[in-house]
């Protein structure tokens, strides 16, 4: 097997080829033991990395701005910022939110300012950089101004709500992305080629392991690691034994394959059939499997229009709240959220009276086709179309007792057609009682 990371340039230890369970590979993080020596290296970013990414053309102009990354653990972040530095020929130093306070940050700050004296910027990057408080956050501004560091922090959190403003508008943000399935096939790809030997896993137990890896590179390689730790001579797992020796439940579906689909559509039908309980079972049944939170969140914004409509017009709104607060808390934390738009769902009246509504009057517009609105519900900006008729006779709605002229607003070719036609439950009950109060009053002013 050829080893991708020395041909890609990837640094890899004598003892990590080996790997056979002593020496330096034994105990070193298989993720650390492989990381790229070169940016364009780095998987799952290509909107950064790539050939026309954002960092790619930062570093072909020689300019490099304060930077704030922000993503998903195990997305490439901190080595991003390593060869950030390697490529401008920056000084890098690493410190970590967590573990350092205003006198660390002074000792940093005095010894960037020397390094600048001889000559030498330093690129600082601040692991976890969203937990410094504001006035932590407040001693970077000098030095960020003043040129002595490029900042390069990192954080987990959206930086709208957990950074300083005034540090925000002196940073960029980049945005890191999850790996998904292909990038992190690639990166268990390569580390079988860097160790020379294939994962004991047959084909459902590498697609379980991929899925196990919920988007993170190196949780992917440090379960990677565990199972090459496991295996015996010869010894090939299969899904359950891959969730016992890594003490994790194997997914019990592939987001492609029949299950996911059978999972979201019991999910989807529990919601519409009024069961709040079986919606609840079904979205933890796929969020155990590794499904994507915001998929199913989409799905249930699907449902608060489809299945419940007017009859709660709240429930779109609910829908709305609920992805707001989940990207805002992350999970674990963020499925509470979940949870309380699925019950919402399921105990609200249902109506599909204005999906329906749409069905009818978007195939009324295909078999129409081109048909002119009446002309006394145009406008005239000019004489011609004052001439041409154009307003004639409108009704001005405000002005008219009950605030309603009872026009026909249809094409005269057309005639008048109804496509929404509301139950009798929830808030439809009340727009049913104003329709047919306007439709009585169309009827006597149209006499």
């Amino acid at each position: 097997m050829s080893n991708l990371f020395e041909n890609a340039g990837l640094e890899v230890s004598g003892s990590a080829k080996r790997h056979d369970g002593t020496g330096e590979g034994a105990s070193r993080p298989l993720a650390d033991l492989l990381r790229p020596a070169k940016l364009e290296d780095v998987v799952g970013q290509q909107h950064l990395v790539g050939p026309d990414g954002t960092l790619t053309r930062m570093l072909n102009s020689g300019s490099l701005g304060c930077l704030i990354l922000w993503g998903p653990p195990g997305t490439g972040k901190t080595t991003v910022a390593r060869l950030l530095a390697d490529g401008t020929d920056l000084h890098f130093e690493q410190i970590s939110a967590i573990f350092s306070g205003v006198a660390d940050l002074k000792k940093v700050f005095e010894a960037a300012r020397d390094r600048r004296r001889m000559g030498k910027t330093t690129l600082l990057f601040v692991d976890e950089i969203h937990r410094f408080n504001k006035a932590q956050q407040d001693s970077f501004l000098p030095v960020m101004e003043d040129g002595t560091v490029i900042l390069v922090g990192a954080t987990t959190e959206n930086p709208s709500f957990e950074l300083n403003a005034a540090l925000l508008s002196r940073s960029q943000v980049l945005t890191f992305q999850s790996l998904d399935d292909e990038a992190i096939g690639l990166l268990l790809s390569r580390a079988e080629a860097a160790l020379g030997k294939a994962l004991p896993l047959d084909e459902e137990a590498r697609k379980a392991l991929v899925r196990m890896s919920d988007g993170d590179g190196r949780s992917s390689l440090t379960l990677a690691q565990e199972v090459w730790r496991a295996a015996h001579e010869g010894e090939i797992f299969t899904p359950e034994q891959l969730g016992r020796i890594l003490q994790r439940r194997a997914p019990v579906y592939d987001k492609s394959a029949e299950g996911h689909y059978n999972l979201i559509s019991a999910f989807h039908k529990s919601i519409r059939g009024s069961d709040p309980d079986a919606a609840l079972y079904y979205m933890c049944r796929m969020l155990d499997a590794g499904e994507d939170p915001l998929y199913i969140l989409r799905r249930m914004t699907v449902m608060a229009s489809e299945d419940i409509g007017l009859a709660d017009p709240n429930a779109l709104v609910q829908a709305q709240a609920a992805r707001e607060a989940f990207q805002l808390i992350g999970a674990p934390e963020g499925y509470y959220a979940l949870s309380q738009l699925a019950i919402y769902l399921a105990t609200a009246p249902k109506s599909n009276k204005g999906y329906l509504a749409f069905a009818a009057a978007m195939d009324a517009a295909k078999r129409g086709g081109s048909l002119p609105p009446p002309k006394h519900i145009l406008n005239a900006p000019t004489k011609f179309m004052a001439e041409q008729g154009y307003g004639d006779g409108y009704r001005y709605d405000h002005d008219e007792p009950d605030a309603f002229s009872g026009q026909d607003y249809f094409p005269e070719a057309m005639g008048r057609k109804v496509f929404y036609e509301p139950v009798e439950r929830g808030f439809e009950r009340e727009l049913r009682k104003r329709l047919d109060y306007w439709s009585r009053l169309r009827m006597e002013r149209n006499k």
